[in-house]
């Protein structure tokens, strides 16, 4: 531990710049529970299951959150206030330089306000709290100057010679022409989408300026309004620094038909996909609350990526306190 000392103080500090810079524009830090019965809907993301046993010894199964973001938009609902919270996370079968089965979510809502308005709130914070020029590894970031901001079409035109991939929705093999690229067996439009947005989106963002990914395909977004220009995307953007996702955000969806709608969608699909896995009920207070919530947008920010881009360390398991539990490889538990 001895030798992570100064990324341990540096990740001290930016965690009380951030609830300095967050607490300075009203926004009030929350606690949310972290053993729910709901740990989220994503459907490629795996929580930890727990159980609870009550004095009389009912048993109820419970899940460690994913994400606070249904909880967190329940408070919004109820209070209308601009919140934001710290909060543990838990995601299982993740282990790699970037990424820990638990870390640390910085997240925080804001009603009123649109997806352009929460960007240029997350590039002040950024500018706030991290140097004009931040050093990762080789590569020197200007955090002086307005980040980029890419559409998810545009950033595939450039960097994924796919200039049309709104229109390829549903096509993976039209996809595939659009890309040069050949389809793997058994890949669907998903599938290759995600392959070529780490292959090659990903590594070419956000290493001269930080850079908003921004308008997603409806499908990625689950969580999010669809663009009332193009009802093709969501009001999703992600924020990349050095080719790392470090941030993700939605402009709300208050909808609760048509979130409940798209629950049930991505629970088929992770039902077909991991039949093994467990189940879980659909958060119903998280869908009575929504048509109470105000316009409102949302960010999750990975604060362990944060202190390894501030400390330009190349793995996160080096901004932890401890680093030996979740974070192990599979040798390790031999």
């Amino acid at each position: 531990m001895r030798d992570r000392m100064p990324y341990l103080i540096r990740r001290n500090w930016l965690r009380r710049a951030c609830c300095h810079f967050l607490e300075s524009r009203g926004y009030i830090e929350v606690e949310t529970p972290y053993a729910v019965r709901t740990p989220g809907e994503e459907v490629h993301l795996f929580p930890f299951s727990t159980e609870y046993e009550t004095p009389t010894g009912t048993r109820h199964q419970l899940f460690l959150h994913t994400s606070p973001e249904f909880a967190m938009k329940r408070i919004v609902s109820a209070t209308n206030l601009s919140i934001f919270q710290f909060a543990r996370v838990w995601r299982n079968a993740e282990n790699s330089p970037h990424h820990a089965a638990e870390f640390t979510m910085l997240e925080w809502y804001r009603p009123d306000i649109g997806l352009d308005d929460l960007m240029d709130e997350t590039e002040a914070l950024l500018q706030a709290i991290l140097p004009p020029v931040l050093q990762y590894g080789s590569l020197s970031i200007d955090l002086c100057h307005a980040f980029e901001r890419l559409t998810i079409e545009e950033a595939f035109g450039q960097y994924a010679h796919c200039h049309d991939l709104l229109s390829t929705q549903g096509d993976a093999q039209k996809l595939a022409q659009a890309a040069h690229c050949n389809l793997r067996e058994g890949e669907n439009w998903e599938d290759l989408f995600f392959r070529l947005l780490l292959e090659r989106v990903e590594p070419a963002i956000g290493r001269k300026r930080p850079t908003f990914l921004t308008h997603w395909p409806i499908e990625q977004a689950a969580l999010a309004c669809k663009s009332p220009l193009d009802p093709r995307v969501a009001l999703r953007f992600e924020l990349y620094l050095a080719g790392i996702e470090l941030a993700n955000a939605f402009e709300e969806l208050t909808d609760s038909v048509e979130q409940r709608a798209r629950f049930e969608k991505d629970r088929m699909k992770r039902n077909n996909l991991y039949p093994h896995r467990p189940h879980w009920p659909i958060d119903n207070s998280l869908l009575t609350a929504l048509p109470h919530m105000p316009r409102c947008s949302g960010i999750a920010l990975g604060f362990d990526r944060l202190v390894m881009l501030a400390c330009s360390t190349p793995r996160i398991q080096d901004t932890l306190w401890i680093n030996d539990t979740l974070t192990a490889t599979t040798h390790d538990f031999s």
